[in-house]
């Protein structure tokens, strides 16, 4: 997917530098700053609309391992494999796993049986809006295609999940009947995680991005992957928001529900 031409800036950054304008990406662009996300967290969605969240979520997340492989495939390092699969066992889980071993999909899936949707319907993805598939699948592309330093610097999104984490966990247990600590196991392991992830990815980006171009690379990159996150929030918001219109085949709410599920 092409990124609007690159502007270096008029002098190369320190390693520290270029680190501070990353973060400056996030305070700027990240989606904890969407209406949608603030409804969200401030107890000011219905459940439906909650559904609809994280229906369409599970999307992202079940793809996470898919676009970690496919930026592992293209390692040369066999030391940097190492410490890359292990996002991927994050998120898949191991075989024989026990129930505090699961990965990640695997508890996000404990969010959508927690809120009554139906396990198989989830998985299936059917049922998701199309810009969730598009934005989804550009992230995937994206990183297929682009420099391996702009696949790994479009991670860095994890230097400002555990502030939001944090706002959506306690916000949510606050202020839903329908959510506890047991739906929400996803997000304690992202707590430690995510940190870990970012730190390792933040160190390669700043020993790789040594040139005008490069620190550019990465910062386009940075800002290509928040928009990815909040396009996803921007679909949320238009099908069931304001004015909620689901568009045609997309999740509607009362579907796909187990028996005795609230309605």
């Amino acid at each position: 997917m092409p990124l609007p031409p690159l502007q270096p800036s008029q002098e190369l950054l320190s390693p520290e530098a270029l680190a501070a304008a990353l973060r400056q990406i996030g305070a700027e662009r990240y989606h904890n700053l969407h209406p949608f996300h603030r409804r969200l967290h401030n107890g000011e969605l219905t459940l439906d609309q909650v559904r609809a969240w994280a229906l369409n979520r599970y999307y992202y997340q079940a793809m996470i391992p898919i676009k970690d492989a496919t930026i592992l495939a293209r390692m040369d390092d066999p030391a940097l494999r190492r410490v890359w699969r292990q996002r991927i066992v994050d998120h898949d889980g191991e075989e024989g796993q026990t129930d505090g071993q699961a990965g990640g999909i695997d508890r996000w899936l404990k969010l959508t049986d927690g809120l009554g949707l139906i396990r198989d319907e989830v998985i299936s993805t059917r049922h998701i809006l199309p810009a969730t598939r598009f934005a989804v699948e550009a992230y995937v592309h994206f990183v297929r295609d682009r420099t391996l330093l702009e696949a790994i610097a479009s991670s860095l999104t994890e230097m400002f999940s555990p502030q939001i984490i944090s706002e959506r966990v306690s916000g949510m247990l606050a202020n839903y009947s329908f959510i506890s600590e047991e739906t929400l196991a996803y997000f304690g392991k992202r707590l430690t995680q995510a940190p870990r992830d970012a730190d390792f990815a933040l160190a390669y980006v700043q020993r790789h991005a040594v040139t005008l171009e490069t620190q550019a690379a990465a910062l386009a990159a940075l800002r290509f992957k928040c928009d990815v996150l909040w396009s996803q929030l921007d679909a949320l918001e238009h099908a069931y928001v304001d004015p909620g219109l689901p568009p045609p085949g997309a999740w509607r709410p009362g579907e796909l529900l187990v028996p005795g599920a609230a309605r």
